[in-house]
Parts: C-alpha cells; sequence; structure tokens
C-alpha cells in the first residue's frame, strides 16, 4: 500500500513538473506548435477567442486595444506561431498592420453571418468563436474556410479614401436637396434640380412664403457648403490622372477606377478581374438544370456603379470598340428599339468586359488601339 502511495506521489511530481516546463516562455522546446486567436473588433473592446494547438477553444475573452495587443505578444511567447483574424469594416486595417508588425499571422477576411444553422442567436463571443474555427480549418488547408480580404497598401488606402470621400459627399448633397424639395412639397409647392442655385433661389424668394424660406434657409447654407467642398475634391481628383484614357472615360471616373483597384497586377486571370466587380450572373444549377440570373453584386459597389456609368459612355463615343460587336448586331436587328431590360443586361456584360480589357491594358497584355478603342489626344 505504502508502494502504491509513494509511486502515485512520484506521478504528481512528474506531472506538475511537466506542466511548469509547458508554460515556461524562456523553453523554446516547450512551446506549442500554433494558437489560433478569432479578434471581434469593436471601437471600445476587442472580443477574442484562443485555441491553443488542437484543444477545444476557450471562452471569449474582452479587452481594449491596448491590453489586446499585450496580451497578444504574451501569447507569442507561448508558440512558435501564432495566427488570428478579423472581420473587416469601418475600423480598417491598422490593427492589422500592427499585428503584422509584431510578427502575428493575421488575416483580414470579408463580413459575412456566422449563424450558419439558423439558431437567431448573435453575440460577439459566438462570433470570435465561429472565426477562431475557421481560421483553424483555413490554416489547415481548407482555403475555403475564410473569404480573405487583400489589404492594400497605405499609399493606396490614402489615394481610395480620397475618392469615398467625394462619394459620400455627393451622397450628402442629394439627401439635403431631397430634405428641401420634401418641405416644399409638404405645403404644396415643387422645387427640382439645383434649388439652392443664386438663380433659382431668387426666384423661389420672390414666389414661395416666408414661413417655407425659413426652413429652407438653412438647407440651402449646407447645400452651398458641400457643393463647394465637393467641387473641390473633385477638382484635385481630376487634376491627379495624369494616365492615358479613351475616349468616353473622362477623368473622374478613371481616376476613380484606379484608386478602388489599388494594384492591377493583383489579379491573376480574367475570372479574378470580373469577379470583383460583382458584375457576374447568378447560378442555381443542380443535376441537368442551369439558371442565371441578374447580377450577384459580390464584390466591390462603388467600382460597378463607375463601370455601368463608364460603359453608357463607351457605346455613345467609341463605336469601333470590339466588346460593342453584339450591341450593334442588336441595334441594327431591332431598328434601333432594343427593349429597356435587355438594354441594360447588355450594359451590364459591356461594363464587365471593359474592366477586364481595362485590367489587360493596365498590365500590358493588350493595347488600346487592338480593342478598338480610340485615345484621347
Amino acid at each position: 500500500m505504502l508502494q502504491v502511495l509513494e509511486t502515485k506521489s512520484l506521478k504528481q511530481q512528474n506531472l506538475t513538473t511537466m506542466s511548469k516546463v509547458q508554460i515556461t516562455p524562456q523553453n523554446k522546446s516547450a512551446k506549442i506548435e500554433v494558437i489560433f486567436l478569432g479578434i471581434d473588433v469593436h471601437t471600445e473592446k476587442q472580443v477574442v477567442v484562443r485555441q491553443m494547438g488542437s484543444d477545444t477553444p476557450q471562452p471569449a475573452q474582452r479587452f481594449n486595444r491596448e491590453k489586446l495587443i499585450a496580451w497578444i505578444a504574451r501569447q507569442q511567447e507561448l508558440a512558435v506561431e501564432v495566427y488570428s483574424c478579423y472581420e473587416a469594416g469601418p475600423f480598417g486595417y491598422g490593427l492589422h498592420r500592427e499585428l503584422e508588425a509584431m510578427g502575428v499571422h493575421n488575416l483580414v477576411v470579408r463580413p459575412r453571418n456566422w449563424d450558419e444553422y439558423g439558431q437567431k442567436v448573435k453575440t460577439d463571443g459566438r462570433d470570435a468563436l465561429a472565426l477562431t474555427e475557421c481560421l483553424n480549418r483555413y490554416v489547415s488547408g481548407n482555403k475555403s474556410a475564410l473569404s480573405v480580404v487583400r489589404v492594400p497598401s497605405e499609399n493606396e488606402e490614402r489615394k481610395r479614401s480620397l475618392g469615398r470621400q467625394r462619394d459620400a459627399m455627393k451622397r450628402e448633397l442629394q439627401r439635403l436637396a431631397s430634405m428641401g424639395r420634401g418641405n416644399a412639397a409638404y405645403y404644396g409647392e415643387r422645387i427640382k434640380g439645383t434649388w439652392w442655385g443664386p438663380r433659382y433661389w431668387k426666384r423661389l424668394k420672390a414666389e414661395f412664403p416666408e414661413h417655407l424660406l425659413d426652413l429652407l434657409e438653412p438647407l440651402r447654407r449646407l447645400l452651398l457648403a458641400v457643393q463647394t467642398e465637393l467641387n473641390s475634391l473633385t477638382k484635385k481628383l481630376e487634376d491627379e490622372s495624369k494616365s492615358a484614357r479613351p475616349k468616353g472615360l473622362g477623368a473622374l471616373t478613371s481616376e476613380l477606377i484606379t484608386r478602388e483597384v489599388g494594384d492591377w497586377a493583383r489579379f491573376s486571370n480574367r475570372r479574378q478581374v470580373a469577379s470583383y466587380t460583382g458584375l457576374c450572373p447568378r447560378e442555381d444549377s443542380s443535376g441537368g438544370r442551369r439558371f442565371q440570373g441578374s447580377i450577384n453584386k459580390h464584390g466591390n459597389p462603388r467600382l460597378r456603379r463607375l463601370l455601368i456609368e463608364a460603359a453608357w459612355r463607351i457605346i455613345r463615343y467609341q463605336p469601333k470598340y470590339k466588346r460593342l460587336g453584339k450591341w450593334w448586331g442588336e441595334m441594327k436587328r431591332t431598328g434601333g428599339k432594343i427593349p429597356p431590360g435587355q438594354k441594360k443586361k447588355m450594359v451590364v456584360a459591356i461594363a464587365r468586359k471593359l474592366q477586364i480589357d481595362l485590367w489587360r491594358i493596365n498590365t500590358g497584355r493588350t493595347t488600346c488601339e487592338q480593342l478598338g478603342l480610340e485615345m484621347l489626344s
């Protein structure tokens, strides 16, 4: 009996010694292979779930930004490699760059609904847990577990932000203008266009009652201020557009498309280019049935709008563009009366092909002349 107790005591001592060796940071041979961290990022608090190797993920922990960085630095002492991921969103890529500088393998991933089974329960801890489990599968070789977002360079990010700020100002201008039109409609009046302009406003002052002008005047001051900033930003973007461009593709549109793409060499083939636009058709195929519907909108929405706008102008100013063969054939067949729905579908297809051709031009795969595009002199 005494021998059995001594044996148990020795085993307990050995286990205690082994556990101490495993958590000693200085002993590199005792480090675990890998740690996975799923981070749900917020303004004040970051929720993290940790998985150490093949162990079960641990309960969620909450940190502020400074404590999170310090805590992740301690994880690097416990493991040979540390992998982390968080969703792309309004907080940018600052955290990603900070983690990468520390030596952490971080991924920024596309946001998605992590409630795969429709349980109607969404918490920060559940999202962080789902991120951790998907990160484990991704690192293990299942590349479909996460949709990784390309992180732009700091210079690309700053340039892109300028174009997006202009887009936000344009929306604000439209919102304030609609508010003024709504106030006028409430009192039985109708205004349209740039009603805050000097000429239009002079006429409104002569026709509208005083109480309505009191409502419109503050909006007019805001509209004039926003329009001034919008015009200034537009001119700045147009002035910075120095690359040669085909006729019909304006300086502003060309510069905004370039800033949204960032680096044309990021794409390996035309399928990747088309997918990034979100102008590819939806598909529902099973067995012998195949159905293709409207565009999937799975891509950059700002780029998509710019390409649709550019496609209409290319049709008007570039009749020799090779991608317009089907368009002119349909125009000839119908006598110039293509049904509106069919016309929109064809414009979407042209916009998708235009983006692919812009990629080919900017990567040296072809020239504008080979595509039948007339360049601006």
